[in-house]
């Protein structure tokens, strides 16, 4: 079973991300790596969070590339467990993907990476829009009921704020010299969004906590916000002797 840390985040720490958050993506990205934190046990959780809008191309986010790779090969293929999800509005567990015929060609490709598990949840969206939340595990067998349960408790928790991301930021369309910012401003946005969770303050705070650890250890903000990203722990702030 996968056990949580337990200190899910007010709706005001997610109204807090949502306002602070300069896109959708970069909010996606925040919810991502908040979910994958919360969700997470003695072997960190892969998450990603897939959108689908009318007319506009998927936006993928993930607590980390792996997982954002795994669910970019779904799009290759067109099908699997996370777009099924999606699409189909239902669960879909696969205890052992090496034991499953429902996604021959994608089973295999994951099974590559190293995944074993996978267990997809739809995030109720309004017309026009689907999510879903997507979990791997390079254990087979990890998503029991208990464990199902409480990520289809975590994607309703997230249903409301996202339904208002959606409204609030349209379809983004960026020039290409715009992304690696955009990418870089993510990553930041994403660790600030986990220390807010981690250490139950505010958005200012958590940005400031950064701030301190960059200028005590001369680090940039983006590779602090890297390690966070990857597991490392806050810095601290106190320079070194």
């Amino acid at each position: 079973m996968v056990s949580g840390t337990g200190a899910s985040p007010t709706p005001e720490q997610l109204q807090d991300l949502l306002l602070e958050s300069p896109g959708f993506t970069e909010f996606l990205l925040g919810l991502t790596t908040v979910s994958a934190t919360l969700l997470g046990g003695p072997e960190p959780m892969l998450c990603a969070i897939t959108v689908e809008r009318n007319g506009s191309p998927a936006t993928v986010a993930s607590s980390g590339e792996e997982a954002k790779r795994l669910d970019e090969k779904q799009y290759t293929f067109d099908d699997g467990p996370c777009l099924t999800a999606l699409r189909q509005g239902i669960t879909v567990l696969v205890p052992d993907v090496a034991a499953d015929d429902r996604w021959a060609h994608y089973a295999s490709t994951v099974s590559g990476e190293g995944i074993r598990s996978v267990l997809a949840v739809p995030i109720a969206t309004d017309p026009g829009s689907a999510a879903a939340l997507n979990c791997y595990a390079r254990t087979s067998g990890v998503f029991d009921s208990e464990t199902v349960a409480e990520v289809e408790r975590h994607a309703a928790s997230i249903s409301r704020i996202l339904r208002l991301a959606l409204k609030v930021h349209p379809p983004e369309i960026y020039p290409e010299n715009l992304r690696s910012a955009l990418k870089s401003r993510a990553i930041i946005d994403a660790a600030v969004a986990l220390i807010m969770i981690q250490n139950r303050c505010s958005r200012e705070q958590s940005m400031e906590l950064l701030h301190l650890a960059a200028r005590a250890t001369d680090t940039k903000l983006h590779t602090i916000a890297t390690d966070i990203l990857q597991g490392a722990s806050l810095p601290s702030a106190d320079p070194p002797e």
